[in-house]
């Protein structure tokens, strides 16, 4: 443990503080614990600086390294588990732990154990009024309870935050949101111990919902209060341990290194025969607990936390790490009850039998082997492609019906339109579709480029149900007024809160601005959305609608007549109802993104200042556009990224220490490949981080040159290797399957036939390949540079828009007018009728 490299790991652990320092998840995470006995590691600062690493041990004597080394004395065999995972038999596996892991001395070091609970009463009855970076009105409430992991097998934290959290009728969120004043809940337990936990209930709440704040609070204490005086329900813990057992038999298979770590953290917690299984299956029905934990969420042990800037200028108190404005008043239970009192008085109530419970899991035959997906079934309205489940054996199916409308983004206000539209969608079908996905049936309708997707997976047995109350919610579309005003004003706040993302975040957004075809500026965006009034989206929908083309994907536990059968009622319920506004897309209408070319051995630079001039974060993305997808130049790409992207970090981050998000990785827009390095700093403008990037490339084309036979087989054989990856589970294969579809390339056998080129592939056409695309000076190189400036860096931003464009550098200004003077790349999407399987 060099001094060297412990001093270039304080300033990697101060960067990603500063990188959190604007971040409210972090700033709100340390508020609570600053709350808390000083006496306690909970209160304590959570990850590290410069000041805690480097200064203060410096002002106190200490040299940290050595305090360093002392800490690993804690690393000691009997404190430390080990998961291994690999294919060989035990005894195999026996012989390699042993000659890999016998030196890990044992100094019998006792395990650390936290004091009980970090709150006292003086940190409890607490109002806590804080001011936030980003704009949005939050609010939790929570209470310090009795670790669940206590009584893993009686789950009563499970039992009452699947109660708190329900979102269907007769919940609490279901009456604020009917209200308009919360747009999302979430309730559970959470811990970093054994030794201490918290319950809490968070939400989002409208400006409605800030002001009704006292009544919100007095409605989940009522809703409390009738979980008390209802009593505990058998039924309903029989109803969750039968869906946890359901999802435990049949739980998806995940990466090997999740698996080993989910399971190296359970033996730190559960006994040898728990280890697999761990808190996933409660099976013990016992009231008594759930009451207890019920006991424990009363209004003496309450904190509250609100964040929202309508606080400004109301604190009087600063949380010392992230400079967290905040105020603190006491909330009494008298007060409490008379929040009660006054709350909303809508009839709460226990959810109902969950109808989505699947019961028939069994598998379905499938009488040929399909290999890869084939259309099935086409019409003028839809396509259908299909592909059984051949590899996973488990009752789940996957379905996706891409909505193509043409009319979607024609222009922003159509753009944010149909994002509304949407997000109404979404809204109007969560009361229902809730217990859908407590059971394990998940489904999503989010924004494409060209429409809108629905998305359905899990247990194929109510899928149809789920399925069809989608579709005809989408038929039946209205807008609700009260629902598009709470909905635009937390779109508008989003939009909003773009200023304060990552420096690194908006480079990457101006670059998709300058590559894309079409796509619109968020300003512009936030300009309609701000006009956008309810009637005006009543107008728009069925104009978004009237030209329409489905195209479906349903892959898994399916027989092909279901599956054309599910397509088929899809085209009944939206196209061939009464009134529908429903009408098909003609095949000229089928709209395609297509992506800027760049101009090869030329540098395109777009400066710009950062949204948010507070934060100290610079960043840069330097963009190298490749070639459109081939599958020799796909290999030739990867094997480019393989091979520099750890070198890449380790220069540009370890050694010299740029900034803490460094990395070299790849990037496909709509088939067009490329290689991108990005790096977030406090310590260098973008202009120097820039020009590090590329000495980087000068300096690695010696790599690449002298590149042993060795080092280019091992590095081929590494490819190959992830490539012939298994697929873990039917989403991850689907997935695949539908980038193939959606990017109209329909290379289904891409793995095959790339594996077989890699294994052709020689050093020299790897090197050519190099020297002709991505070294700095090479013929074929295509760059963007996109640079963001903090406030730390004005005056470098000053220097750099006043020089002279370099040779061989084009300065961009305007985006829109660069985009106008570029060719595009072709698209790779044929559109209905036209679709080529070569």
């Amino acid at each position: 443990m060099s001094q060297d490299a412990v001093l270039r790991e304080i300033k990697a652990v101060d960067s990603e503080h500063k990188k959190n320092l604007l971040s409210d998840g972090w700033r709100m995470h340390q508020l609570q614990k600053h709350l808390a006995s000083k006496d306690h590691p909970y209160h304590k600062f959570s990850t590290g600086s410069w000041e805690t690493l480097e200064t203060k041990p410096k002002e106190r004597g200490l040299d940290i390294r050595l305090e360093l080394l002392k800490f690993y004395e804690n690393y000691s065999a009997n404190l430390m588990h080990l998961v291994v995972y690999v294919k060989e038999s035990l005894d195999c596996i026996q012989s390699l732990v042993e000659s890999l892991f016998s030196h890990v001395k044992n100094t019998d070091q006792r395990s650390f154990k936290c004091p009980s609970q970090p709150l006292s009463a003086e940190h409890l009855q607490l109002l806590v009024k804080a001011i936030p970076i980003i704009e949005g009105d939050y609010l939790k409430i929570s209470w310090p309870v009795t670790p669940n992991i206590q009584f893993y097998k009686e789950g009563p934290c499970r039992y009452l935050s699947h109660l708190i959290g329900h979102e269907g009728e007769g919940s609490i969120f279901h009456i604020i949101k009917e209200l308009g004043w919360a747009m999302d809940l979430v309730a559970g337990a959470g811990s970093d111990s054994n030794e201490y936990s918290f319950f809490s209930v968070g939400m989002r709440l409208t400006d409605a919902g800030h002001d009704h704040m006292e009544d919100i609070i007095g409605l989940v204490f009522k809703y409390i209060h009738l979980l008390k005086e209802d009593g505990i329900h058998e039924w309903i813990f029989d109803e969750l341990a039968s869906i946890n057992e359901t999802e435990f038999h049949y739980q998806d298979k995940v990466h090997p290194i999740s698996y080993v770590t989910s399971t190296v953290s359970s033996m730190r917690l559960f006994p040898p025969e728990e280890w697999l299984v761990g808190e996933s299956l409660p099976s013990k029905y016992a009231p008594n607990r759930i009451n207890m934990i019920l006991d424990e969420l009363s209004p003496e042990r309450v904190r509250i936390l609100c964040e929202s800037k309508k606080f400004e200028g109301s604190t009087n108190c600063a949380e010392p790490w992230y400079n967290t404005s905040y105020s603190i008043e006491n909330v009494t239970p008298y007060m409490i009850k008379q929040w009660i009192q006054k709350a909303p008085t809508e009839k709460l109530y226990l959810p109902k039998p969950n109808i989505f419970v699947p019961k028939d899991l069994s598998l379905k035959e499938v009488p040929d082997k399909v290999t890869f997906p084939t259309i099935l079934r086409k019409t003028p309205l839809s396509r259908l492609w299909y592909k059984p489940d051949m590899l996973f054996f488990t009752p789940k199916v996957y379905i996706i019906i891409d909505f193509h409308c043409p009319l979607s983004s024609h222009s922003p206000e159509a753009a944010v339109s149909t994002s509304l539209f949407v997000d109404l969608l979404v809204d109007y079908l969560n009361a229902y579709a809730y217990d859908a996905q407590i059971a394990g049936l998940f489904y999503s309708i989010y924004l494409t480029s060209t429409g809108f997707q629905v998305c359905v997976g899990g247990y194929n047995d109510k899928m149809r149900v789920l399925l069809h109350a989608i579709m005809k919610q989408i038929v039946n579309f209205v807008v609700k007024p009260n629902r598009f005003s709470a909905l635009k004003e937390t779109s508008v706040k989003d939009y909003q809160n773009f200023n304060f993302s990552q420096p690194y975040s908006q480079a990457s957004y101006y670059l998709s601005l300058i590559l894309e075809e079409k796509k619109w500026p968020l300003v512009e965006k936030l300009q309609a959305l701000s006009k956008l009034e309810s009637d005006s989206l009543a107008k728009f929908v069925p104009h978004l609608l009237s030209k329409t083309y489905l195209e479906c994907y349903i892959q898994g536990n399916i027989e092909p007549g279901e599956a054309e059968s599910i397509v088929q009622e899809i085209e009944d319920t939206i196209f061939n109802t009464p009134n529908s506004v429903f009408k098909p897309m003609s095949p000229s209408q089928y709209l395609v993104k297509r992506v800027i070319m760049l101009e090869k051995e030329i540098k395109c630079c777009y400066q710009i200042e950062g949204l948010n001039q507070k934060n100290e974060n610079s960043s840069v993305v330097q963009y190298i556009q490749v070639h459109q997808d081939d599958a020799l130049s796909n290999i030739k790409l990867e094997l480019f990224s393989l091979i520099s992207s750890q070198p890449a970090f380790n220069q540009l981050r370890t050694v010299e220490q740029l900034g803490y998000i460094t990395y070299l990785s790849l990037r496909s827009d709509r088939g067009v490949w490329a290689l991108e390095v990005v790096i977030q700093s406090t310590v260098k403008d973008p202009s120097y981080l820039d020009s590090r990037i590329d000495e980087f490339f000068k300096t690695f084309e010696s790599k690449i040159h002298e590149l042993s036979d060795k080092d280019f087989k091992r590095n081929v054989k590494s490819l190959i290797d992830s490539k012939l990856e298994k697929f873990k589970n039917l989403w991850e294969e689907s997935g695949f399957y539908w980038g193939e579809i959606e990017a109209g390339t329909l290379k289904f056998d891409r793995v095959e036939s790339e594996v077989a080129l890699l294994r052709e592939l020689k050093k020299e056409e790897f090197i050519e390949f190099f020297d002709e695309y991505i070294k700095v000076d090479a013929p074929q190189r295509r760059t963007v540079s996109v640079q963001v400036f903090s406030g730390n860096h004005s005056a470098e931003f000053k220097k750099a828009i006043a020089e002279a464009d370099q040779p061989k550098t084009c300065r961009l200004t305007d985006i829109f007018g660069f985009k106008r003077s570029r060719p595009l790349h072709r698209s790779l999407k044929g559109g209905p009728g036209l679709i080529t399987m070569d």
